[in-house]
């Protein structure tokens, strides 16, 4: 681990998956994330990777698909409307278990949007906009250094479960500087070492072993029904073994906040502000997405009088929110749209306004 350097989130990002083993990076620009391809465009080939500016994102994740077909370490990143044209390739890529870093720095509104930050893409990554019966793993950083830590295992975890896994960052994340510690490089996986760790890609046999076939058409019902249901005991184990999540507070609280990403630091500051006219508030910031942290419900104690989601969007999480309250409190929004910020004194507001101390 390095000294901390200050350094922009997009730039920190795409540094990590290059200490992470990356060397096949393939993109297209859009705002916020666009330092990311530029930073990926100047130091990949540094570190004897290959940096390709794909036509658009259609071409990306379709040759980011080809590139770990080939047992590559590969990392692709957009935002929000550039994830949306990415969905066909996910399905496919998760179909056939091919590992994948993505990152999505996501911004604000459908549509083109703004280029403001936002969190109404939850639904896209963890319920997924293309066919069929698939998940992508999903993780929400809430600093550039968990986000630079996360990188490395979010390699890991593709790789061990063949799965991609997404990055769910926003606006702010991507366009802010921290002082970050970087990691220690990681060696790229030479073709020895792929054909060792990776004996599914499509590497070549030499005449030494029999031929990897990677596909996604099963024709027979059976055997596509056979196939599925391989797969979904991946993701029932993921949703033992992958969950993460943070609680703060929890023991006493008046009101539980649930907020993931930058979000939940502005909702640590209403914390405090709630803590000063005497409201004990609590936090649970789920760090996985999908497996979403259900479990982390369980410590809410029986009087807490309410529980509200803080979101950047019109309500997304806050569906995850009351499976996991179980009816047990009522559960309300707080949140700002179109790319503007909710501050603390909004939060704080919400809250009072749920525990029906509002002035």
């Amino acid at each position: 681990m390095s000294e901390k350097v200050l350094m922009k989130g997009n730039e920190a990002f795409a540094e990590a998956a290059i200490r992470s083993g990356c060397r096949y990076y393939f993109g297209y620009p859009i705002t916020p994330q666009n330092e990311v391809t530029e930073y990926m465009s100047r130091e990949l080939g540094k570190a004897g990777g290959s940096f390709v500016q794909a036509e658009s994102e259609l071409a990306a994740v379709s040759m980011a698909y080809g590139g770990a077909v080939a047992g590559g370490r590969v990392f692709i990143s957009s935002s929000s409307p550039g994830i949306a044209l990415m969905q066909e390739g996910f399905s496919f890529i998760c179909s056939t278990e091919i590992p994948v870093v993505i990152l999505n720095v996501s911004r604000g509104g459908p549509g083109v949007g703004s280029i403001q930050p936002g969190q109404a893409d939850y639904y896209q990554a963890t319920r997924g906009g293309g066919n069929g019966d698939y998940h992508l793993f999903v993780f929400a950083p809430s600093s550039i250094q968990e986000a630079v830590d996360m990188m490395a295992k979010a390699f890991q975890i593709s790789e061990e479960y063949r799965n991609p896994v997404m990055i769910l960052a926003d606006g702010v994340l991507g366009q802010m500087m921290e002082p970050v510690a970087l990691p220690d490089p990681l060696p790229a996986a030479t073709t020895e070492d792929i054909s060792k760790i990776k004996p599914w890609a499509l590497t070549g046999t030499k005449g030494e072993r029999p031929h990897n076939v990677i596909r996604s058409l099963y024709l027979k019902p059976e055997e596509l029904e056979d196939r599925i249901m391989e797969i979904d005991q991946k993701y029932q184990k993921a949703k033992k073994e992958l969950v993460r999540y943070e609680t703060i507070g929890l023991e006493d609280a008046d009101v539980v906040f649930v907020a993931y990403g930058s979000t939940a630091r502005i909702t640590e500051e209403a914390i405090d502000l709630l803590s000063e006219e005497g409201i004990k508030a609590g936090l649970i910031r789920p760090i996985s997405l999908w497996p979403f942290p259900y479990e982390a419900f369980d410590q809410i104690p029986n009087n807490t009088k309410a529980v509200i989601s803080v979101e950047l969007s019109r309500g997304q999480m806050i569906d995850d929110v009351k499976i996991g309250t179980n009816g047990r409190f009522p559960v309300s929004l707080s949140s700002r749209v179109g790319g503007i910020l909710i501050t603390p004194p909004e939060i704080a507001a919400d809250a009072k306004k749920a525990l029906g101390v509002a002035k």
